[in-house]
């Protein structure tokens, strides 16, 4: 017997106990259902995690002040001076405080975050309308602010806010910008913030000092010297003791991301395997059960000739078209559930071949593992055993 006419037997004996085999390749349909869906969502999910910290700037270190003892805070003049460093092009001190932003009867809590003129181009923002605070402001202490385009809808609906008041902390500010729609970030929102000079800021808070600083530097390849002078200069300032600041880069925070994200998608992926293995055991399951219904046909088939090759290669291969058969069609149902959850909830996919091709290949595999058994068995029965009647 060769191949093909192996293949049209299975196929015939699979089609003649259509219900059966359908519950038979159930397992292996719900496994790679599972492993296709969820390494493409874990994958896009991934891919879209990337794209908003790349966003931000792949040559943008932040550094986080925790400070030592007392001292939770560096001053803006010394955080300023960071910029004399080689190699860096700006740094906006941040001062971030959270409070209700109120106009007529409409209020708001979010972010106001005091800063100088850099934080724009540091955080990639740009203006819809008015202009972004200058470093008069910062002189000046002015009561202006520049709103972003959520917290700006919530207010004043599609109107433009570029000379309202709004009440902030119960102090009245003067709206000269407006922020253009930036997005969702790992981090939340970009558009629900409030932003006002820092010394303003620290009076209307009454909070001196800056916790967070981003730092600009002018290319990648200067973001480890960079670094290393930072560290330096930040040690200093607080007199050796490392724990009283932290810096870090986008791309730490992307290599971190992406490795939980991947860790994840291969642990999800895993679990979802395992389903295959309980597939494999049902297929073996159903052959053993086959081989025992069909004793009297192995044995006529043995007595007009047919060789112990042959009767294991024809279950051998009803075995594997049971779980090859299930493994596309795990596919395709993988295909159609990462997509119904893609866009019922938003999310993004990707679609590894590698992955869609382990899986056939590891549910032909699991036919061939689970389907010797049985097919062995049917081998080794002799015809006159087989074709004995009880």
């Amino acid at each position: 017997m060769n191949v093909g006419q192996g293949i049209k037997m299975a196929f015939s004996s699979i089609w003649a106990n259509k219900m059966r085999s359908m519950l038979t390749m159930l397992g292996i349909i719900i496994g790679v259902t599972a492993v296709i869906a969820l390494v493409a969502l874990g994958k896009g999910t991934t891919k879209q995690v990337t794209e908003q910290v790349q966003g931000l700037g792949s040559t943008l270190l932040t550094v986080t002040i925790t400070g030592r003892g007392s001292a939770t805070t560096l001053d803006y003049d010394d955080a300023i001076t960071l910029t004399d460093i080689e190699g860096i092009s700006s740094a906006a001190p941040v001062n971030t405080q959270n409070a209700t932003v109120k106009f007529g009867r409409d209020s708001v809590s979010v972010n106001i975050i005091g800063t100088n003129s850099s934080y724009l181009d540091v955080q990639s923002y740009a203006l819809a309308s008015g202009r972004f605070i200058g470093q008069i402001d910062l002189d000046l202490k002015q009561k202006v602010a520049v709103i972003g385009s959520a917290t700006a809808e919530e207010l004043f609906g599609l109107d433009d806010p570029v000379g309202q008041y709004v009440l902030i902390n119960g102090i009245r500010h003067k709206i000269v910008g407006l922020l253009a729609e930036k997005g969702d970030s790992s981090a939340g929102s970009n558009d629900e913030l409030v932003i006002v000079p820092l010394s303003t800021a620290e009076r209307v808070f009454r909070s001196l000092g800056v916790r967070t600083i981003y730092v600009q530097v002018d290319s990648e390849e200067q973001m480890d010297s960079v670094s290393s002078r930072l560290e330096q200069e930040l040690a200093s300032h607080f007199r050796g003791n490392t724990n009283s600041y932290r810096l870090f880069s986008q791309q730490d925070l992307l290599a971190t991301v992406t490795s939980v994200s991947d860790t994840l998608t291969v642990a999800l992926g895993g679990i979802a395997a395992i389903s295959l293995i309980v597939g494999g055991i049902g297929i073996m399951n159903i052959m053993l059960v086959s081989v025992t219904e069909r004793t009297r046909e192995i044995g006529i088939r043995k007595a007009i000739g047919a060789r112990r090759r042959d009767i294991l290669l024809q279950f051998l291969i009803e075995a594997i078209v049971l779980s090859g058969s299930g493994g596309l069609l795990g596919i395709a149902f993988g295909y159609g559930v990462s997509q119904l959850v893609s866009r019922t909830m938003s999310m993004d996919v990707v679609y590894s071949l590698d992955v869609t091709l382990l899986a056939v290949g590891f549910s032909i595999a699991i036919g061939i593992l689970f389907g010797i058994f049985p097919a062995n068995k049917a081998a080794r029965l002799k015809p006159i055993e087989a074709l004995r009647f009880d």
